[in-house]
């Protein structure tokens, strides 16, 4: 293994941290609207979507933690490498590839609770 394995997963590691964040901003703009929208006087459905949408949130931080912990045992991993400690090195990158699935798995488990969010709207339509 050389120096650039890990380097690698720089650019894929940068792009999963593009589509994280933007699933924070849509999140946070969803809360938002919530807020103004129901106004003191939670309905049944909002009260649904509130506790959808702690849980997601819970579960984007979790993806970040484990995406920048990717990111920076990448960056340990090119280091140890850089200066010939290459069993740190490979141990660096094993982490960092576990954290990386981590964070893969849990956006999987985040993405589910968003079409159960979606799910509920659809549920509001049919009712009204």
């Amino acid at each position: 293994m050389t120096i650039t394995t890990p380097a690698l997963l720089f650019p894929a590691i940068s792009l999963l941290f593009l589509a994280y964040t933007n699933r924070f901003l849509v999140l946070a703009q969803l809360i938002r609207q919530l807020n103004s929208r129901e106004q003191n006087q939670a309905r049944e459905m909002a009260k649904r979507q509130i506790s959808n949408l702690k849980k997601r949130i819970v579960l984007i931080r979790a993806m970040q933690w484990f995406g920048v912990l990717a990111f920076m045992f990448c960056t340990f991993a090119m280091f140890f490498m850089f200066v010939e400690l290459m069993i740190a090195g490979q141990w660096c990158f094993g982490i960092s590839l576990i954290s990386l699935l981590l964070s893969l798995f849990i956006s999987l488990y985040e993405i589910q609770i968003s079409c159960d969010a979606i799910n509920i709207e659809l549920e509001n339509l049919e009712d009204n």
